[in-house]
């Protein structure tokens, strides 16, 4: 599912919002999250799971095309942790 599509599932179950206000909502939600997560802080969906950040090291990479080293910075990277009704709904036999 992608954005627009998100967009209008949220629409076509709540009939009293229009379209722009369903696409305000979405966008706040992604930049509620995406604030949180750039501050360090965890974000949590009950029934869906959790977002955070991980730190990686700086390390030495390789270039694909020359095989020469490069150095990597150390950065945060997003980590998304399902929750238990996540997994569980995904795992039906």
């Amino acid at each position: 599912m992608i954005r627009s599509e998100l967009v209008q599932a949220i629409g076509a179950a709540n009939g009293h919002l229009t379209q722009r206000d369903v696409e305000g909502i979405v966008t706040t939600i992604f930049e509620e999250i995406v604030a949180a997560l750039a501050a360090g802080r965890r974000v949590e969906l009950r029934g869906f799971g959790a977002f955070s950040t991980r730190g990686r090291d700086a390390r030495t990479g390789r270039n694909p095309r020359t095989g020469t080293a490069v150095a990597v910075d150390a950065k945060r990277v997003p980590y998304f942790k399902p929750g238990k009704d996540l997994r569980e709904r995904l795992n039906v036999a």
